[in-house]
């Protein structure tokens, strides 16, 4: 069967391995937005599904392509929730990964907290011209440990232990990750939704 090609609306090379990944077992190419036509993407807000959903119409419009995004974050209990649909913003413009995480890190510190319970939401939207999108979520619970551990995965990964685990994201074997990560379990729901579409 041919493989449709399935445009990742994301710049994070760790995003769109994981994109590659997840769908690998679809017929379906996973391309990034390297050498297409530049896509005009909206304002990101603070609501996962909006972003989601958003960031593939962009790509599906503009394109007239297949497009998968998703809107995904960090949401710490002791900081109410935040940084949450944030999380890729937090601590101001300029910051990388591992500036994001020495800031969350030193925020929990700061304000002394005793909580450092938390989780990872996923929200993931397909879009196809002409059809209705589809749109999917997952989560994994957890807690946020230090120092930082493990060189794999990115974003906050290294400081995140999910529940029922003794080791960080970046430290679970990939299989693993993409088995119980918030990311993998919203693509697990998209990967079902649409083998069953596509079988039809």
């Amino acid at each position: 069967m041919a493989r449709r090609a399935l445009v990742a609306a994301t710049s994070n090379p760790g995003k769109l391995e994981e994109f590659r990944t997840l769908l690998a077992d679809l017929p379906l190419r996973v391309v990034s937005l390297e050498g297409l036509d530049p896509v005009r993407f909206p304002e990101e807000g603070s609501d996962y599904a909006a972003n989601a959903l958003a960031k593939a119409q962009a790509v599906a419009d503009q394109l007239g392509q297949w497009a998968v995004a998703d809107d995904s974050g960090l949401e710490v209990s002791a900081l109410g929730g935040a940084p949450g649909p944030l999380s890729a913003r937090f601590g101001g413009a300029g910051l990388d990964d591992a500036g994001r995480v020495a800031h969350l890190l030193r925020t929990l510190e700061e304000q002394g907290a005793q909580d450092w319970s938390g989780r990872f939401v996923c929200v993931a939207s397909l879009v196809r011209p002409g059809l209705d999108p589809l749109m999917v979520h997952g989560e994994c619970p957890g807690r946020i440990v230090t120092p930082a551990r493990g060189r794999a995965g990115f974003g906050y990964d290294p400081i995140f232990m999910p529940e029922g685990f003794d080791a960080t994201m970046a430290e679970l074997p990939p299989g693993e990750k993409d088995r119980i990560s918030h990311r993998g379990r919203a693509f697990a729901r998209l990967r079902e939704a649409l083998s069953i579409e596509m079988s039809v």
